[in-house]
């Protein structure tokens, strides 16, 4: 682990051409902070995802650019299980890094007002033949 945390995975360049922003492929970090932030911020219920951040990142059914975050540089990434998790990645500018900034339960409304908005898109990752 470095003192940006563990890395979890690897920025998937295809994100670019779906949401419109340009961020270069490199590596995405949980810092080792991210816990203690989903306690202080009640998000209990998706802590038992937390090792599945990996699987977020490289097969989500959402992805999406925080509206609320200046320039693109906020990522929202949401898969489907029993609950709805939605992994909220930043960038580190000065550092040129990823890191999981956040993670939380999101309801079926939710994702359907924000694909209704523009805000989320749906993400099918190519398979390859094999």
């Amino acid at each position: 682990m470095s003192e940006r945390g563990t890395k979890v995975g690897k920025y998937n360049p295809e994100f670019n051409d779906i949401l419109g922003i340009d961020i270069d492929e490199v590596d995405i970090y949980r810092p080792k902070g991210l816990y203690a932030h989903m306690k202080k911020r009640n998000h209990d219920r998706c802590i038992k995802y937390i090792d599945k951040i990996p699987e977020i990142i490289e097969e989500p059914d959402y992805i999406g650019v925080n509206p609320n975050e200046k320039g693109g540089e906020s990522l929202e990434l949401i898969k489907k299980y029993k609950d709805n998790v939605l992994v909220g990645i930043k960038l580190d500018k000065s550092n040129n890094y990823l890191y999981v900034s956040t993670m939380y339960a999101i309801q079926d409304g939710k994702i359907e007002r924000r694909l209704f908005s523009g805000r989320l898109k749906r993400f099918f990752k190519e398979k390859m033949a094999g």
